[in-house]
């Protein structure tokens, strides 16, 4: 009896010991109850930067995507009025990015909603009737959001970018 209990006891250690590799399995953002494989590549942060241009105006933005969940930085460099630097965060919905934009501007901070339609490399500012709540402004009607009348960033260097929102 004792000659075969070691051998099982070594071929048991052998089989827990044998590590393999394992998809993650993360479930969709939709309405089914279904789940798609991921692999440990597609959990990775997604960095994205933007410049964009209106006259002497810049806007730059840094933005890194968690699945779903967004978080970066936005400076509105404006020639004639005063400038803002802040932090965004928010998430993605279907191609918007829904964020809160929290700055500095004038020696007070400030928070505002911001939402960019992204489309084909690039950022698409949402224009909107806002109302004031809880000391943000915030849209009023997210339905009545227009993107074809706001400001277009462009894909960018995000060393370029990173240097401007320092």
């Amino acid at each position: 009896m004792k000659k075969l209990f070691i051998p099982f006891i070594l071929v048991l250690g052998l089989i827990s010991c044998n590590k393999q590799e394992k998809k993650v399995l993360v479930p969709e953002n939709k309405d089914t109850t279904s789940v798609k494989d991921m692999s440990p590549q597609d959990l990775e942060i997604k960095s994205m930067c933007y410049v964009g241009n209106t006259g002497k105006d810049s806007v730059f933005v840094s933005l890194d995507d968690n699945l779903g969940t967004v978080t970066g930085k936005i400076f509105y460099k404006n020639n004639e009025k005063d400038s803002s630097k802040g932090d965004v965060v928010g998430f993605k919905s279907g191609d918007t990015l829904k964020l809160t934009y929290e700055f500095k501007s004038e020696g007070t901070t400030s928070k505002r909603d911001i939402f960019f339609l992204q489309k084909d490399d690039k950022l698409i500012e949402g224009i909107g009737n806002v109302k004031e709540e809880n000391g943000q402004t915030m849209y009023a009607d997210e339905k009545k959001i227009v993107y074809k009348d706001g400001g277009t960033l462009e894909k960018a260097d995000c060393l370029i970018v990173m240097r401007a929102l320092k």
